[in-house]
């Protein structure tokens, strides 16, 4: 008698458990492959023939006699991979065009293209090493050279960098930051597209972030609540780094001397010299560098900033660094704009 009722409060809490199971991935199976969804069916239907053998007391082999419970639990299990199928049926027809990643896609296509075109022009763009990427997997954010694209679990966001209006909506301070122990700050961002068919949709980042993101970005970020954002450490000294080396004496390039692209970045020509100007060429740590222009400024800004003690930035603007290519130390004050 035990035992037939710990079998009977077992069937139940399955019962009830599949019941919930079917209503809670009902979302999630129509972006399954077909192929997927059979194996779907078959599961449940699997469990309801082999709960069949299992519970013979139930009479589910007669659906008209097993309980109420059962009887939708099977209703379930056939209605639920059905309507998903036909969704996914529909889907297919024309090529996919009515899939909605593809009617997302469709409407940034020009009139004698597709949204396979915009697919291809996402796809070689994301494939670049300098497109611009943060978030959590549920909530990634990629700004390429053309669109700024949020991918969350069920949804894509897709606008176009020339349509876009950006601005700072919200900002909130977290005193402890997952990877470190220092206060974090994280900035909402509103994405408004002058396209009637794109709906606006918010990104959210790091604040030390922000001064890569904007690089990236064509249009400005409007600050429409007057947010203080807080930048990284880095990026302050990059900041005070550059207005100081604008201050230095500028380097007279040769007229047949050709500037080559930043080993650093390869995306802007070269356009500083280390030349020994704080003393005299014999006196002080600092050395004199006979190396071609090869660095930009705000890679060599960059290196300056990766060779000091994080922990003691007051010293960062007074210290001397190794030449990134012949070691030769120099300081601030040697770093020369070529004119």
């Amino acid at each position: 008698m035990r035992r037939a009722r710990w079998r009977c409060d077992h069937t139940a809490l399955a019962a009830a458990w599949m019941v919930c199971s079917c209503i809670r991935t009902a979302g999630v199976m129509m972006a399954v492959p077909k192929s997927e969804r059979e194996k779907g069916r078959a599961v449940w239907g699997g469990y309801y023939i082999g709960m069949c053998f299992a519970a013979p007391e139930k009479q589910l082999c007669y659906f008209y006699l097993a309980p109420e419970g059962w009887k939708i639990f099977f209703f379930l299990a056939v209605v639920f991979p059905t309507i998903t199928s036909i969704l996914a049926y529909y889907w297919s027809q024309n090529g996919w065009d009515n899939h909605p990643l593809a009617r997302t896609l469709a409407v940034h296509a020009l009139p004698q293209s597709s949204w396979r075109a915009v697919a291809s022009s996402i796809n070689t763009e994301f494939r670049r090493i300098d497109k611009f990427a943060t978030g959590a997997p549920g909530a990634r954010v990629i700004v390429t050279d053309t669109w700024v694209i949020k991918v969350t679990t069920y949804c894509l966001h897709v606008a176009q960098q020339q349509d876009i209006h950006l601005t700072v909506t919200d900002s909130r301070q977290h005193e402890l930051s997952p990877d470190s122990n220092m206060p974090v700050q994280f900035l909402t961002i509103n994405v408004a597209s002058i396209n009637p068919y794109v709906k606006a949709f918010d990104i959210r980042l790091n604040s030390t972030e922000y001064g890569e993101l904007r690089e990236k970005l064509r249009a400005p970020i409007r600050n429409a609540a007057n947010v203080v954002i807080h930048q990284s450490l880095s990026d302050l000294f990059l900041e005070t780094f550059t207005s100081l080396v604008e201050m230095n004496q500028t380097y007279p390039a040769p007229s047949n001397q050709e500037l080559e692209p930043c080993i650093g970045c390869m995306q802007t020509n070269a356009n500083i010299k280390l030349v020994k100007s704080c003393q005299e060429p014999n006196e002080g740590e600092c050395q004199q560098c006979y190396c071609r222009p090869m660095w930009c400024l705000t890679c060599m800004g960059k290196w300056f900033a990766s060779r000091q003690d994080q922990q003691h930035p007051e010293t960062w603007l007074s210290s001397q660094v190794p030449c990134p290519t012949c070691r030769a130390k120099f300081c601030i004050l040697d770093v020369c704009i070529i004119r």
